[in-house]
């Protein structure tokens, strides 16, 4: 457990004692930041039955900047280990492969949990600054934020997974953000081809978009949250394995 704990440590400190993750943070707040303003013009224009929560998370622009966000965060776990050298050594450190690849892994998903910090700063904001009553619920803005926390903990394992395969930063990046954009498009199947066919139902279950539309109504559905985190598992492990084979191998 210490050593796991030197490793969590490790890995968060080298998030915030480098430049990248502070421009990580600056593009996340900046981005949310658009995505707000283009929700409350949206609610400006035109009457929208949804609450603000639903419809800032529904935005293009969210998207586009959520899927960037875990290649960026995860590309170096261990392709930059492996660049410089030092994978190996921490492969015949005395320490267990699962605590490098669970330290690693909680360290970048403590630093995803900061990037949203702002993000809900920006929803508070609109009660402190207005007599107005938010247009939201608590329970629509702690559900969608729980349904990014699910997400977050499969994408970076995802993440995790890539970067154990390669050297390269940029191959491990390519490779996060296609198998993310596989899983996202995964559940457009049944818009494109209606719910009709035997494996609708499957489709319907994977998709990221859906489960934030419940979710930021308040809705939580328990089979989601054991879908994300058994998902997140079976990834995690692929990756113990790859860098077991490495170390066995070594």
């Amino acid at each position: 457990m210490t050593n796991l704990l030197i490793l969590l440590r490790k890995d968060l400190r080298g998030f915030f004692l480098s430049p990248f993750g502070w421009i990580v943070l600056t593009f996340v707040t900046v981005m949310q930041g658009w995505s707000m303003s283009g929700a409350m013009k949206a609610l400006q224009d035109a009457p929208i039955p949804e609450s603000l929560v639903y419809i800032v998370f529904h935005m293009p622009q969210f998207w586009f900047y959520f899927l960037v966000i875990f290649p960026l965060i995860t590309m170096r776990l261990f392709a930059e280990e492996e660049r410089m050298g030092t994978l190996e050594t921490l492969l015949t450190a005395p320490i267990q492969t699962w605590q490098l690849v669970l330290g690693k892994y909680l360290a970048t998903l403590c630093f995803y949990l900061i990037l949203w910090i702002p993000a809900f700063i920006q929803f508070q904001v609109f009660s402190i600054l207005t007599d107005v009553p938010p247009p939201f619920s608590t329970g629509s803005l702690l559900g969608a934020f729980l349904l990014i926390f699910l997400m977050g903990t499969l994408f970076i394992a995802v993440g995790s997974f890539a970067s154990s395969l390669t050297s390269s930063q940029i191959i491990a990046g390519v490779v996060t953000v296609g198998l993310l954009f596989i899983h996202y498009f995964l559940g457009y199947i049944t818009v494109i081809y209606g719910d009709r066919f035997p494996a609708a139902s499957l489709f319907q279950h994977i998709s990221s978009s859906e489960h934030l539309r419940y979710f930021s109504k308040g809705l939580i559905d328990s089979r989601t949250i054991v879908y994300y985190l058994t998902a997140a598992i079976f990834f995690l492990f692929l990756t113990h394995h790859v860098l077991n084979h490495r170390r066995w191998r070594s």
